[in-house]
């Protein structure tokens, strides 16, 4: 089951109608027309281009804005949206999709074969610079237009993760003649056929998107097929959480999203207010060592961090109990998810500072370990402003790990892009995907070519050619279940050898006053505002 509701009251639907609502709305016939949801989002999005963006936040945006081919259930079977059907070859490599003829994007574009060709075109070329979009797109290689509303895609190799993939946002379909338009700046000025049509965007205050008043293609995981029921969304950028929160609490905007923890619980109990609640599936939030650099290279020194960091402590202690730990560099949910790690590893400082005397690291000044006149010193990047903790996290870590004589620098800066992604200066740094098929693992662990790691540096670096086999062979397996034997052997070995250390599951929380009715939740977890209503 891809999809966890945690919200009291709403134990059997994926939307937030308590049944005192339901009976309202059924006794009033049509729900309620019109009105402004104001929802207030924990970050900036970098980008509302969903082919360029990475940003978990960006998506909760612009999917208010982007529809995909296909849509995605709960149970993780595909349904049609902008494409009516489609068949697969018999060697698994090309798809032909069948696509509505009645859509057009917000622009008067008519949306037909030569868009979605346009838009998985844009993805690969390079210039895009569509990091994540393209990941999620391959192995594509080139589409072919065989009449006005029918599309060919070709793959290099079978993907048993294709359909699944095109279904995320990042792979929405945008509008050649907008992005041909604004260019680098369509991330500004997006285009595209869904519910709600972009109005503005004001830099680290709000998005605002207004309702589309010509939609009818609405996909099978929301009720309200047709146009949205709410006039406008105004997203507001708040990312002081106490502020985020009380604005609600205050009545001053009706939804925020990222609830402190502290707050959950009360929330639960507020009679004016509401907390709806969804795990996210993907990848947990998760450190990687840089195994470039010595002495991360070597897996004894991976090791000895491992058995000393205790990840449990951090969970209780950051989230009270509102996050569940992680064990895996999946989560639970997502096909394949092996269990059995759960409990596998556990504090043990007498191995850490065995592995580490091994190494030749011996304790000097002050208890930190040294080696040739050097100290071990473990470079800890974070890129956020303490999103869900994260900055606490290294402060706790850093408190741990000079236990067995690590010495760790925290180094919190915004500069990702050329710290991590272009030089891959850090020993640890850490990361969460959202994403709804275990091949995401092999952007993260599959070795990469000197080519590719010219252009953007992989996480962490490691390379093992038996790992690149099993994650090749869970691209191509069709068989689910011999898929999740596959993708059970990654993970195993992805721990055994410490490549990571994962720490927590994101449940996805949002704080919303019980005036607002009806936000639903895709199965990786971001909401959706088509059946949304205000009272």
């Amino acid at each position: 089951m891809a999809l966890l509701l945690l919200l009291s009251g709403c134990a059997n639907s994926t939307g937030t109608k308590n049944s005192s609502a339901e009976k309202n709305e059924k006794v009033e016939g049509q729900p309620k027309q019109g009105g402004e949801l104001t929802y207030a989002l924990a970050t900036s999005p970098d980008s509302l281009d969903p082919h360029r963006s990475g940003l978990a936040v960006a998506v909760r945006a612009f999917r208010t804005i982007f529809d995909s081919l296909v849509v995605q259930e709960p149970d993780n079977s595909i349904k049609p949206w902008l494409a009516n059907e489609w068949t697969v070859s018999e060697d698994g490599k090309s798809y032909t999709f069948k696509l509505r003829e009645d859509v057009t994007f917000h622009d008067g574009t008519p949306f037909n074969a030569e868009a979605v060709k346009y838009s998985f075109d844009r993805i690969i070329e390079p210039k895009t610079q569509a990091r994540n979009s393209v990941a999620l797109l391959r192995p594509y290689e080139s589409s072919e237009v065989l009449d006005e509303f029918t599309i060919k895609i070709n793959l290099s190799t079978p993907s048993s993760a294709f359909l699944s993939n095109l279904s995320q946002a990042m792979l929405g379909i945008v509008s050649p003649t907008a992005a041909e338009k604004y260019g680098d700046q369509f991330g500004k000025n997006p285009v595209g056929t869904g519910p709600y049509k972009f109005v503005s965007w004001t830099e680290n205050a709000d998005i605002v998107v207004e309702k589309n008043n010509d939609y009818q293609w609405g996909p099978s995981i929301v009720e309200n097929k047709e146009a949205p029921y709410l006039d406008r969304i105004t997203f507001k950028i708040i990312p002081e959480e106490a502020t985020r929160i009380g604005s609600v609490q205050s009545g001053q905007i009706l939804a925020a999203e990222t609830v402190p923890p502290q707050n959950i619980v009360s929330l639960k109990n507020d009679p004016k207010n509401q907390l709806l609640q969804v795990n996210t599936i993907g990848l947990p939030y998760t450190l990687f060592f840089n195994q470039r650099k010595e002495p991360w290279n070597d897996v004894r020194a991976r090791k000895a961090v491992q058995f000393a960091v205790d990840v449990e402590a951090i969970v209780k202690t950051l989230y009270l109990n509102t996050y569940s730990r992680a064990w895996s560099p999946l989560t639970p949910g997502i096909l394949g998810y092996d269990k059995s790690l759960e409990n596998s590893n556990s504090v043990d400082l007498d191995k850490a500072n065995e592995l580490l005397d091994e190494l030749g690291y011996v304790k000097g000044k002050e208890g930190i370990r040294v080696k040739d006149g050097r100290q071990l010193t473990l470079n800890y990047v974070d890129g956020t402003p303490n999103r869900e903790k994260r900055n606490d996290i290294a402060v706790i870590i850093q408190q741990q790990l000079k236990k067995i004589g690590i010495k760790v620098e925290i180094n919190i800066t915004k500069d990702i892009a050329s710290i991590v992604q272009q030089n891959a200066d850090y020993d640890l740094y850490g990361n969460s995907q959202v994403n709804s098929d275990p091949n995401a693992l092999r952007a993260f662990y599959h070795t990469t070519t000197p080519q590719e790691e010219a252009t953007i540096k992989r996480l962490g670096g490691g390379s093992n050619p038996e790992l690149d086999q099993l994650l090749e062979e869970g691209t191509v397996e069709l068989d689910p279940a011999k898929r999740a034997d596959i993708y059970k052997k990654v993970q195993q070995k992805i721990i055994d050898e410490a490549w990571i250390i994962p720490i927590y599951v994101f449940p996805y929380t949002v704080a919303a006053t019980k005036t607002v009715n009806g936000i639903k939740f895709d199965p990786l977890g971001y909401p959706l505002f088509n059946d949304v209503t205000i009272k």
